[in-house]
């Protein structure tokens, strides 16, 4: 019985610490980390793995990136069909949403092209 009051003693010695010095909290999920937006280098890495993961493509390149208020979102090319010559291959476009830690919320293809063929021009464009 003793040890239960002196935990109970201890702990109460801690709560009241705790209480003086409100700036300083205990929670079983500190971690200095939780917080921090990883760096744009770190996004694009884990947009391509986590890309690849899914669909079993890997990302070429990616062409469009920018931070959003929901997170990132990027523009990554991938190879969809390789073909034989190279210029052939059918490459393909996909939109990838992110959450702010880099976490993958979402992908779609949005265009299909041929690896060696340039976008049209638009009227009026040079």
């Amino acid at each position: 019985m003793s040890n239960t009051k002196n935990t109970q003693e201890s702990q109460s010695s801690q709560k009241s610490q705790d209480s003086q010095n409100p700036q300083k909290t205990h929670t079983s999920n500190d971690d200095p980390t939780a917080d921090r937006r990883p760096s744009p280098m770190e996004v694009l890495r884990r947009a391509r793995g986590q890309l690849a993961e899914l669909t079993g493509m890997e990302a070429e390149s990616v062409s469009s990136f920018a931070q959003t208020e929901q997170g990132w979102s990027l523009e990554v090319e991938v190879l969809e069909l390789e073909r034989v010559p190279d210029t052939m291959s059918l490459m393909a476009s996909y939109e990838v949403e992110l959450d702010p830690q880099g976490q993958l919320t979402g992908y779609r293809r949005v265009r299909r092209y041929e690896r060696g063929r340039a976008d049209a021009r638009r009227p009026g464009g040079r």
